[in-house]
């Protein structure tokens, strides 16, 4: 079969993406509902924030079937496709590693602010990974000295780190964009044993549940591995749904697969239901509880936005937020510049805008601008792409 783009799958990246600005943003707010944050390490509790990035995680492993076979039908080799796998993978991990470490930065130690050091990392990765237009000649080389001297710059930068209280430059809990990296080394990894095999993956998707509940009853001991079971469940889960897609994917006669994903959001609420009571609902501790609701959320969405989207041709409907699902990346990182710049010249919002309803209206808006600026960055070759 010939892959073609899939509308449910960057619609609801592009839902994600943007929330995930939202939840960023919000800390900052006063005076707003508790649902909506983050829940504590040792809360029963699933706050809004703590749905967005399992999501993410989903509609990365849903992306990762369509990405590869793409590829394989372009001639690539299998060599060629485990050397993008593999650099793509240590470009997210090495960004997350920056990012989860720039919390213990300490600008006093080393003589360059923590703003500056901020807006210098930004501008090492857009150097290093933008998309830069094909071109001969000088271009070209003027190209490749742009992108190694953002490997330079990066390099210098881990150089000069000093942490504060003696923190060093460490994995700690690998940020968000080095856990979506070793998800995405897992789930490929997965897809290229399993291929579009139904059995094969329904068995490795059963296979991962099984060993998330194991290892974190204590059963089994993965510890050793790097990122929590949990979190690679939520990308092979991903990864199933765009399997069954393939096999069951029907515009004209599109209940079979919808009715599926319905039935799956259905069964992982079941077991949800039934894991609670040994488990509390816990972003923090990657509980069981906490991977099957959010499945549950995400098998929903996924049937919701394929008849939305790709039987009804409603796509149109999220055309605003397009580029959160196109240029992902571009927009997760431009908020770190942003808030640099707002430390470096002392801006402050209005109190009004800092609690309560106008607070969220401030933080949905701020989201969305930053959606228009990674789409207006990629119209003139600006662009995270790894």
């Amino acid at each position: 079969m010939k892959t073609t783009r899939i509308a449910t799958i960057d619609v609801f990246r592009a839902i994600t993406m943007f929330l995930m600005l939202f939840v960023n943003d919000i800390p900052g707010v006063k005076q707003i509902p508790h649902w909506l944050l983050h829940a504590e390490m040792n809360e029963d509790m699933l706050g809004f924030s703590d749905i967005i990035f399992p999501c993410f995680l989903f509609v990365m492993g849903m992306s990762v079937p369509f990405a590869l076979l793409k590829r394989q039908e372009k001639g690539e080799s299998l060599l060629g496709t485990s050397k993008h796998i593999l650099e793509r993978t240590i470009a997210l991990i090495v960004m997350g590693l920056f990012t989860v470490n720039l919390g213990s930065y300490d600008g006093e130690a080393t003589g360059l602010p923590y703003a500056w050091y901020n807006i210098l990392l930004v501008i090492s990765f857009f150097l290093t990974w933008n998309l830069y237009p094909k071109a001969e000649g000088v271009r070209n080389y003027v190209f490749k000295a742009m992108k190694w001297s953002g490997v330079l710059l990066m390099i210098g930068l881990f150089l000069l780190f000093e942490g504060k209280n003696g923190a060093v430059f460490a994995p700690k809990w690998w940020g968000i964009l080095g856990l979506i990296g070793w998800t995405y080394l897992v789930t490929t990894i997965v897809f290229l044993i399993v291929r579009t095999r139904l059995v094969w993956m329904t068995g490795a998707w059963l296979l991962f549940l099984a060993l998330t509940v194991l290892s974190h009853n204590g059963m089994l001991n993965l510890s050793a591995l790097p990122s929590d079971m949990t979190h690679h469940a939520l990308g092979v889960s991903g990864a199933f749904a765009s399997v069954l897609l393939i096999h069951w994917g029907n515009k004209e006669k599109p209940f079979k697969f919808v009715g599926t994903m319905m039935g799956l959001g259905v069964a992982m609420l079941v077991l949800f239901f039934l894991a609670h009571p040994h488990w509390i609902i816990s972003k923090i501790q990657a509980t069981p509880t906490w991977l099957f609701v959010c499945n549950a959320i995400s098998f929903f969405m996924v049937g919701l936005l394929y008849f939305l989207t790709d039987v009804k041709n409603k796509a149109g409907w999220f055309s605003f937020i397009k580029p959160a699902g196109t240029v992902t990346l571009t927009c997760y990182i431009i908020p770190y510049a942003w808030y640099a710049v707002q430390r470096l010249i002392g801006f402050h919002y209005p109190d009004f805008l800092c609690a309560g309803v106008p607070g969220l209206c401030r933080s949905l808006v701020f989201s969305l601008v930053i959606v228009w600026i990674a789409g207006w960055l990629m119209k003139i070759h600006v662009r995270l792409k790894i």
